[in-house]
């Protein structure tokens, strides 16, 4: 019982790091306040997640390629 209690506590740094995501940091570029089109906290964890996973994926291809050459 008492683990299932810690673990939230665990996450918490990551949430609230989260919650402050600037989308418009993170999707430069676009003519348009991000943050304002997406206003909702768990629209902004899910692009945050999205553009991470990205960003994982794009190495592990990278790293595929550099072991055929």
């Amino acid at each position: 019982m008492e683990e299932k209690d810690e673990k939230p506590l665990e996450k918490m740094p990551e949430e609230e790091r989260v919650k402050e995501v600037d989308l418009n940091t993170l999707f430069p570029g676009k003519g348009y306040d991000l943050n304002r089109l997406f206003p909702d906290e768990g629209t902004r964890k899910l692009l945050y997640q999205l553009k991470r996973n990205k960003r994982d994926i794009e190495r592990f291809i990278k790293s595929l390629h550099v072991e055929e050459e």
